[in-house]
């Protein structure tokens, strides 16, 4: 028991190792292409879609109490009556607020042009109050920006200006920056840093510089953001900028209108010792900002925020870390990241190699990004903004590569894998090269083989002779070799034998091979047909060369006689190319072979045991429906149809064109004297839409019969 114990843990173990190798290289390559289509900046849309995401899930944080807005509403300027408000109005305002004793005021309003009347008052209470900080507008670096009131020191000065991502949204806090000697705005210090400093300076907090050149205000540090931080890749990241921690979605602070201010409609209590920030948020004025908040109702503002609460949320952020410890934004090292997306890359590679059936797979694949999100989203509450999609891809790429590898390996003929392991007399040790002489090994004691004449994941094509008719004439024999799992050699044994006689009713037609004989050996199933002696249709329609419109209308005539014939019996080609159509020494007629019998009786198999889809075609001249494996009769007539245009352009299908609103294949060009009723019947036939296409050969005979050629 101890020596089955033991051989059972080295098996095991051999088992693990023996998945090491593909899951390393699989995971190692998918990881590097990954990340090098993250620093393209190809994942930079989804991150930050998925930074706004879980922005609009954290919880709400509140109004800040230390802050008021006065907003200049709509009904405000309807009150009014006019848009810019006069300096009297303004001035008028500030007086207001000064009565209630605001520590500091913010005034979010461009003066940099006198607006009549009262400017000389304005002039005089700006120059003389220490605690109102006015903005002005740096600009780009085509525009000159916006002044700022003459006679405003540049220590009560602050830039409006707002960093937008490639989308257009706000996420990034600009808070020191260098102004263009162009510009008319002298500021380096952002509008809401200055109120903040100004606020804390009351109660005797200091900013200053730390040897690694970041930002210091009191004990509470704040690390510029570079061009790659997390989700980022390659953006602008000029001048000093934060991540902008995000308090509130509709309440940063509590909101009073200008009318409230000028009516004495207000409590002292929500101004004194505040900051109070005074700004537009009419709708009409278009100072709106997109944010990753998706909050207005009203169209022209929808998932938009008035630029004075962006620059209050931006204002909180800095008060709240500096006094209230609240957390920033923080990002790993690349690499980390690097690590972090190998890590997950890997555990999809494992999961795909062990967990099996294939429906398991998906749920615990499914499960694993669910952990995944789950993760960086708990993360992300402590503020921690890590990778979530290329680890994601990563995930589900190493699963895909580990899956396709399996398969491949799965599908490939037991012999091919290893000569030497076949039994002997075992049909397995026939699969050599194709093209190489096989062993003369005898089937069914009639047919010995000759040589491989073919080879893919269902198994072999052999040439072999008939050695019990008159003079051993040549056969071929199709091999398939389903799973050796006991469980399925019965519905193999079931499907062999149901598909076999379906073959055999076709074989009564000329044009078809005829099916000599069927049997099962040494758990394989074989299908013997008649030996077509001739050469395949491809060496006709080789590139460059076109044949005539008369050749074209008679092979297609050709093969839809043979169509019209299978479709009628309700079987499928399901893979007809020029390879697949034999000109016939004997007569010259077209005979359609590889029927992929034995390749649809190895889907039939496949999907029963793994419950996926497997298509059947050539690329080129399947119908686009055959790749989803959903093959109808039109299926047949589309690849037909993508011959007969082969012939009249001499050009392989592959290298045509198509357009890419329709999908429809584009030819006409290269052959513009084409025969329109021709050119027609063509274009009919490969529609990207079955339903488009003709929906029998018969339709089809129909209509070549009106094709008139001179």
């Amino acid at each position: 028991m101890r020596l089955l114990s033991k051989a059972s843990q080295l098996s095991r173990l051999r088992k693990i190792t023996e998945a090491i190798p593909p899951i390393l290289v699989a995971s190692a390559a998918v990881c590097g292409l990954v990340i090098g289509v993250r620093h393209l900046g190809r994942l930079e849309g989804l991150e930050l879609n998925y930074f706004d995401r879980f922005v609009q899930l954290q919880p709400d944080e509140g109004a800040d109490p230390r802050l008021l807005v006065v907003a200049v509403t709509q009904d405000d300027i309807q009150a009014l009556d006019r848009w810019p408000a006069s300096d009297r109005t303004i001035d008028q305002l500030l007086q207001k607020l000064k009565q209630y004793r605001p520590r500091i005021v913010g005034l979010d309003i461009y003066r940099d042009l006198p607006v009549e009347p009262g400017n000389v008052e304005l002039t005089t209470r700006l120059q003389v109050n220490d605690n109102i900080i006015a903005v002005c507008k740096v600009g780009d670096d085509k525009g000159l920006g916006v002044a700022p009131p003459t006679v405003v020191p540049k220590t009560r000065l602050g830039f409006s200006d707002l960093v937008l991502d490639r989308d257009g949204v706000v996420r990034r806090g600009l808070l020191f920056m260098t102004p263009e000697k162009t510009s008319k705005c002298p500021a380096t210090t952002s509008f809401s840093l200055q109120l903040a400093l100004k606020y804390l300076s009351r109660q005797g907090v200091r900013a200053q510089l730390t040897p690694d050149k970041n930002l210091k205000i009191g004990t509470a540090t704040f690390p510029a953001i570079a061009n790659n931080s997390s989700g980022y890749q390659n953006v602008d990241a000029r001048g000093y900028q934060v991540l902008i921690n995000y308090r509130s979605p509709t309440a940063v602070a509590r909101q009073v209108s200008l009318s409230d201010v000028l009516s004495d409609s207000i409590n002292s209590s929500w101004v004194e010792d505040k900051i109070v920030l005074v700004g537009v948020t009419a709708t009409e004025i278009k100072d709106y900002f997109y944010t990753p908040y998706d909050l207005s109702q009203q169209p022209e503002t929808k998932g938009k925020m008035a630029g004075v609460l962006v620059h209050a949320q931006i204002l909180s952020q800095l008060l709240s870390t500096v006094l209230d410890g609240r957390s920033l934004f923080w990002y790993w090292s690349e690499t980390t990241e690097i690590l972090w997306i190998w890590v997950w890359s890997l555990l999809g590679g494992a999961i795909a190699w062990y967990v099996r059936p294939s429906w398991l797979l998906g749920v615990i694949g499914a499960s694993a990004l669910l952990g995944l999100g789950s993760i960086c989203f708990v993360l992300f509450l402590q503020k921690g903004w890590i990778p979530l999609v290329p680890p994601a891809l990563g995930l589900v790429g190493t699963s895909g590569a580990i899956v396709a590898y399996q398969a491949y390996f799965k599908a490939r003929p037991s012999g091919a894998k290893n000569n030497n392991s076949a039994p002997e007399g075992s049909f397995s040790s026939l699969t050599t090269a194709a093209g190489t002489q096989a062993t003369r090994t005898i089937l069914k004691e009639r047919y010995q083989i000759v040589r491989n004449i073919g080879a893919g994941g269902f198994g072999h094509t052999f040439l072999a002779e008939d050695t019990q008719r008159p003079g051993k004439p040549y056969c071929v024999v199709k091999q398939l070799i389903p799973s050796t799992d006991e469980r399925y050699m019965q519905l193999a044994r079931r499907l062999f034998q149901s598909e076999a006689e379906a073959l055999e009713t076709l074989g009564s037609f000329d044009r078809i091979p005829q099916l000599l004989a069927y049997f099962e050996q040494d758990r394989q199933f074989y299908l013997v047909e008649e030996f077509i002696q001739g050469h395949p249709l491809s060496e006709e329609l080789v590139p460059g060369k076109r044949l005539s419109e008369t050749e074209v209308v008679a092979l297609l005539k050709d093969i839809l006689l043979v169509l019209d014939f299978i479709h009628h019996r309700s079987v499928i080609h399901r893979d007809i190319k020029p390879s697949n159509i034999i000109r016939r020494r004997s007569d010259n007629s077209l005979v359609l072979v590889d029927f992929g019998s034995v390749k649809q009786l190895q889907t039939q198999i496949t999907m029963a045991q793994e419950k996926y889809t497997v298509a059947i075609g050539t690329m080129g001249y399947a119908a686009p429906e055959q790749f989803f494996g959903k093959p109808v009769f039109s299926s047949d007539i589309y690849a037909l149809g993508t011959i007969g245009i082969q012939a009249v352009t001499g050009i392989p299908p592959t290298e045509l064109e198509e357009d890419p609103t329709t999908h429809e294949v584009i030819w006409r060009n290269h052959v513009p004297a084409i025969n329109d009723t021709l050119a027609a019947i063509l274009n009919k036939m490969v529609r990207y839409y079955p339903s488009n296409r003709f929906q029998s050969a018969t339709a089809v005979l129909r209509a070549l019969e009106s094709v008139c050629i001179y």
